[in-house]
């Protein structure tokens, strides 16, 4: 990454084993897009039911060629399932944005009503 990770704690004190298990799930991610310019993770407890106990949400964001990836995880019960479920959706945005790049994406062929609509029928006749 050309710029460093930012980590943001949001109403939730600031623990070195979430951290760390960020630091690392972020190396994982530069690993598969080595691209990456720059990661932003926030991780907020949200305050918003008091009888569900403690619900967390993340946010990546990643800033690579082509612009940015978003990827969220919400109300999660347990902080380290939040972060894990958040950074495979980085990562499957990530594998989505590749295959667009390369060209790998399906092309099918036109249905029934789209040929005939090419060739000039509309579809009104048969």
């Amino acid at each position: 990454m050309q710029h460093a990770l930012q980590i943001t704690f949001r109403d939730i004190e600031r623990s070195e084993a979430l951290e760390t298990r960020i630091r690392d799930n972020a190396v994982k991610l530069e690993q598969f897009y080595p691209r990456m310019i720059g990661c932003h993770v926030t991780v907020e407890q949200v305050q918003k039911h008091q009888s569900q106990g403690r619900l967390f949400n993340v946010r990546i964001d990643a800033n690579v060629p082509g612009g940015p990836v978003v990827a969220t995880h919400d109300l999660s019960e347990d902080v380290y399932v939040a972060v894990r479920e958040a950074f495979a959706a980085a990562q499957r945005q990530l594998e989505e944005r590749v295959r667009r790049q390369r060209g790998d994406v399906k092309h099918h062929e036109p249905t029934f009503h789209q040929r005939q609509r090419l060739a000039g029928n509309g579809g009104d006749e048969i």
